[in-house]
């Protein structure tokens, strides 16, 4: 599977990192590709390291501003003109999407492919992983909106948020 991860550029402290890294092996031991923003900073950085050294294939898509951070190691580095780009290459190579703690890129990655889910243009499972409560903030506008009208379809129908590394990928493999 082709899984796309929008997450921090930064390095965070182990709260973070640690959860991170465990998804990551988990993906490359599972033999999926991590579909990701092509970075060798931050999270970004971590999880394509775990990725490789688990076993699983790197397709980088970076957006030719920070071409001088892109990861050496890539099985594939794709350039990207602009952010706009980038996020319709990101999602078109998925066969799902997870999310990761970011910041506000990453919060604007997952806002657009939530939209397009809404509105039905793609169908690929989205899940979020809540390390410590990091998406608690979201979860509790998300279903607002729900119990107010703004969505036209179930949140649960439109992404998933998951406790630990594992239970993404039970909800993958769930939504398959």
């Amino acid at each position: 599977m082709n899984i796309t991860v929008f997450c921090s550029a930064y390095s965070l402290d182990d709260r973070y990192s640690v959860p991170a890294a465990e998804f990551a092996r988990l993906l490359g031991s599972g033999g999926h590709t991590l579909v990701w923003g092509g970075s060798n900073a931050g999270l970004m950085g971590l999880l394509a390291d775990e990725v490789k050294a688990a076993g699983g294939r790197l397709v980088g898509v970076l957006v030719e501003l920070l071409a001088h951070k892109g990861y050496q190691g890539a099985d594939e580095l794709v350039m990207t003109a602009d952010l706009a780009a980038r996020k319709a290459e990101l999602l078109a190579r998925a066969d799902a999407v997870v999310v990761l703690a970011g910041g506000l890129g990453t919060l604007d990655e997952v806002t657009e492919v939530v939209e397009l889910r809404k509105h039905g243009l793609h169908d690929k499972p989205i899940v979020l992983l809540d390390t410590e409560g990091f998406y608690a903030g979201l979860r509790t506008q998300l279903e607002r909106m729900e119990a107010e009208g703004f969505l036209p379809r179930p949140l649960a129908e439109l992404v998933s948020f998951a406790g630990t590394p594992a239970e993404v990928f039970e909800l993958l493999a769930a939504a398959s």
